[in-house]
């Protein structure tokens, strides 16, 4: 088959399939169709209207909340005592599952370690050994350890309590949030909040942790992460760097210039790494900082 005759079959499909959405389309706006209101009475009532009055009937401000009654949602859990229902519950935990990578990266430890562990590698120069997968995984086992007082803390005090209907949602949230508000206040450095408390319009800031805004915290929290992350990866990289000129002085000394230091350097640094048990340092200290 020619291209010429492929090209007209395929512009007849097009223009078939387009015939076809433009024929349901208007039959779609030409066919009647009647919408009821549920039976909330069981009478067997079901073609009422969903309002008591007729729109714009109200005399008084009061009177609007009888209108339109079967407009609005509203969500009870037993006057407060109750627990959520359970198509709730899924919608609440999907929506959770899609914001937990964001907490993850901002409101916890993972940034440091992940950053650190990066260094790390680089330093080594073993590109892509260990993987990205093994560093992700590592760095969200060692969040897990190190997160885990603070959520046990959260779920105690807050999701418990509220599950069981004994506080409000925004109780809950109240509670729950004190214990990682601490947390990332005493990772975060003072200047970093004073200089986010400025940007905001707050100058006459007294230092109070509670008096903190969670908008503010947040940044301040995840600057200080980053130098935090940076100093290390610093002091990480000086012992590799040394066996990179060593290396290199000797292979200029011996006149094989042409060699790169980096093909002679990586047996040596992973080596040394070996030897020092450098994953136990590097990791056990890492974990100490948070501590």
């Amino acid at each position: 088959m020619r291209k010429s005759d492929r090209r007209t079959g395929k512009l007849r499909l097009i223009l078939k399939a387009l015939c076809l959405l433009l024929l349901v389309g208007t039959m779609s706006f030409l066919m009647p169709a009647s919408a009821y209101a549920t039976d909330t009475d069981n009478n067997g009532d079901t073609d009422e209207r969903t309002y008591e009055d007729e729109p714009g009937s109200s005399e008084e401000p009061s009177d609007t909340e009888d209108l339109n009654i079967g407009n609005t949602v509203t969500v009870q859990l037993n006057n407060g005592n109750g627990s959520i229902n359970g198509a709730l519950q899924i919608v609440f935990i999907l929506t959770a599952i899609g914001l937990i990578p964001i907490l993850m990266l901002t409101l916890t430890s993972f940034t440091r370690i992940i950053i650190v562990l990066h260094f790390t590698r680089q330093a080594l120069n073993t590109q892509t050994a260990p993987p990205n997968m093994v560093l992700v995984a590592l760095a969200l086992f060692l969040t897990a350890y190190i997160m885990a007082p603070v959520f046990t803390q959260m779920y105690t005090d807050a999701y418990k309590p509220m599950s069981d209907g004994d506080i409000s949602i925004e109780e809950a949230y109240e509670i729950g949030v004190k214990p990682l508000r601490t947390y990332m206040y005493g990772q975060t450095e003072v200047k970093d909040v004073s200089v986010f408390m400025e940007i905001a319009g707050n100058t006459e800031w007294d230092g109070d942790p509670d008096s903190v805004p969670m908008q503010v915290l947040i940044p301040s929290y995840m600057v200080s992460e980053l130098r935090t992350a940076f100093i290390i990866g610093f002091l990480i990289y000086i012992p590799f760097l040394i066996i990179d000129m060593v290396v290199s002085s000797v292979l200029m000394s011996m006149g094989m210039m042409m060699l790169p230091p980096t093909t002679i350097s990586m047996p040596f640094k992973i080596l040394l790494f070996v030897l020092a048990d450098g994953w136990n340092l590097i990791i056990v200290n890492l974990v100490k900082t948070f501590y």
